[in-house]
């Protein structure tokens, strides 16, 4: 009588029976095929757990075939991901711009001109602004956060906004 084998690969104990049967093939194949640099154990480790997650969908004759495919694919995006780190490293930053020093000076002066104009506003119109134009929240939100009204908030938002053009030349928001 001959004895069949189970096919079930999500069971623990042919699991267990593949991972000792192809473990170590798979990290040779790695090892002998791309060295030590992209961590054979791991990508033997990885393509088991692999295994594991898709046991449904593979066969016990096509185990070995699977980890090694997944293993040597791994370790192939890994180098492509390196190669990508690479060519990013290459391309050096600007170390200067093409602003003059004449509009580097004017954009600070009119920093510090808008963070006196906002220290001179209500809290209330500074806090319901700075919620809207900073942060992004929508008047509803702010509403709800500060406990009024919507009409409330948007008469401080607008209220703000209204100081902001008139004590400051050119300020626009969209």
């Amino acid at each position: 009588m001959i004895k069949e084998l189970p096919e079930n690969i999500c069971e623990a104990k042919v699991f267990e029976q593949v991972y000792n049967t192809y473990s170590k093939d798979v990290h040779n194949f790695l090892y002998y095929k791309y060295g030590e640099q992209f961590n054979p154990k791991d990508k033997t480790q990885d393509a088991f757990i692999k295994l594991w997650d898709n046991c449904k969908k593979v066969t016990l004759s096509k185990a070995k075939s699977f980890l090694l495919t997944v293993a040597n694919n791994m370790v192939l995006n890994d180098i492509k991901h390196n190669k990508v780190v690479l060519n990013h490293q290459k391309i050096t930053p600007k170390s200067h711009t093409s602003e003059t020093p004449e509009f580097i000076l004017e954009q600070e002066e009119f920093y510090e001109r808008y963070k006196r104009v906002l220290e001179n506003l209500s809290e209330e119109q500074r806090v319901a602004f700075l919620l809207n134009k900073v942060e992004g929240k929508k008047h509803a939100e702010i509403a709800e956060f500060l406990g009024v009204t919507k009409k409330v908030v948007e008469y401080r938002i607008y209220s703000a906004f209204n100081i902001l053009k008139t004590e400051l030349e050119g300020f626009k928001i969209k």
